[in-house]
């Protein structure tokens, strides 16, 4: 009994040890188990994500411009002399057909004097030719003179009568440029130049250079030129309105419309000239000013825009981050337009895709990411 009573007691002992062996290596192995999956969570990435939104169909150019008048035109004398008087100086505004200034022209005179005396030599001649043209056609009838020589005085007759006509002619272009000796202005406008004074000498050009006496500009109305770039030059199109802004009067927005453009490219700078036009009544805005053009043109196409912090830069090109199916996948882009803290892409995404924002420069296709849970608004927020 003895025997039997402490084999049992062995076995038992055996058995407690067998249990404790057994629940030390099952509780081992479930922390190690934690402890692997624990490793696992650690080391995936926890990643913020952002939904690409729709771009604008329109967008806002800012250009800069530079302001000319609607007309500017250089005065220039017809006729040679010397400044007489002059009736308008620099700031002053003129309307059509105003006298500017004025010319004496002693040499024209005498040459008109000279035409005119011409003129009257010449007409005498004719009359005297004409009588005897008609005194031998008379003769002739009565066969006392010949044929020939009625047709020598009829002929006579007409040549002296194209000589009235030539000296007339040169009389009516001498009294034309006569009527020169007034400067009138062309159109409405300001002098924003004067180059001459009184008793200078005044050259139509005849004998040399002609010089420039006033410079008149036409204000009421003005011309605004811009270059707009590459990427817009087949959007901008002549009717779109425009706001015009000064920096010296940042609070004022003056109108305009962009009435043409060039339809050609600077191979220089990639850029089309266009014109805008602006209406001025007032003449606050100055011809020759730095303005800024605020111009809204139509999108050809439509991309998506995304924050410029998700953009990865890689040897083989541009790439963004997005989430799929648990794994960050780099997808290729290629970008529109740079808005700076934001850019328009205009292939390669979706509109429901998982954007990763500051992805690691070490992230690649296939890594496993968390997406972390976008926190929820605040009250009142």
């Amino acid at each position: 009994m003895r025997g039997a009573r402490g084999l049992w007691v062995l076995v038992v002992v055996a058995l407690a040890l067998g249990l404790a062996i057994y629940a030390g290596f099952h509780g081992r192995h479930g922390a190690d188990a934690a402890l692997k999956r624990a490793t696992e969570a650690a080391a995936t990435p926890t990643v913020a994500v952002v939904n690409p939104s729709a771009s604008s169909p329109t967008d806002e150019l800012v250009l800069p411009g530079t302001v000319r008048a609607f007309t500017d035109a250089p005065i220039y004398a017809r006729a040679s002399g010397y400044l007489k008087k002059w009736h308008v100086d620099i700031g002053s505004r003129v309307t059509q057909g105003q006298v500017l200034a004025e010319i004496e022209t002693p040499e024209l005179d005498q040459q008109l004097r000279q035409a005119r005396a011409d003129l009257e030599n010449t007409r005498a001649t004719m009359e005297m030719s004409k009588t005897t043209a008609d005194r031998w056609q008379a003769l002739l009838k009565r066969d006392a003179v010949s044929r020939q020589e009625t047709d020598e005085k009829v002929s006579d007759y007409n040549a002296r009568k194209a000589m009235v006509d030539a000296s007339a002619a040169n009389v009516k272009r001498l009294e034309d440029l006569q009527g020169f000796q007034k400067i009138t202005a062309p159109f409405d406008g300001v002098i924003i130049a004067r180059n001459t004074d009184i008793g200078a000498l005044i050259d139509a050009g005849a004998g040399g250079q002609a010089r420039e006496l006033f410079r008149l500009a036409a204000i009421n109305k003005l011309r605004v030129f811009i270059s707009v770039p590459q990427t817009y030059a087949q959007a901008a199109r002549p009717g779109t309105p425009t706001a015009i802004t000064l920096e010296e009067t940042p609070g004022r927005v003056y109108r305009g419309t962009l009435a043409r453009t060039s339809s050609a490219l600077d191979p220089s700078s990639r850029t089309m000239l266009s014109e805008v036009e602006m209406d001025n009544p007032s003449g606050e805005v100055l011809p020759g000013a730095y303005v800024v053009v605020r111009l809204r043109v139509g999108r050809e196409t439509r991309g998506m825009t995304i924050p410029a912090n998700t953009l990865l830069f890689r040897s083989e090109g541009l790439r963004v981050a997005v989430v799929r199916d648990g794994r960050a996948e780099l997808v290729p882009v290629t970008i529109g337009r740079d808005y700076g803290r934001s850019v328009e892409v205009v292939e390669g995404l979706r509109s429901t895709d998982a954007v990763i924002l500051d992805p690691a420069d070490s992230l690649v296709s296939g890594t496993a990411v968390r997406v972390r849970p976008s926190e929820p608004p605040k009250p009142g927020g």
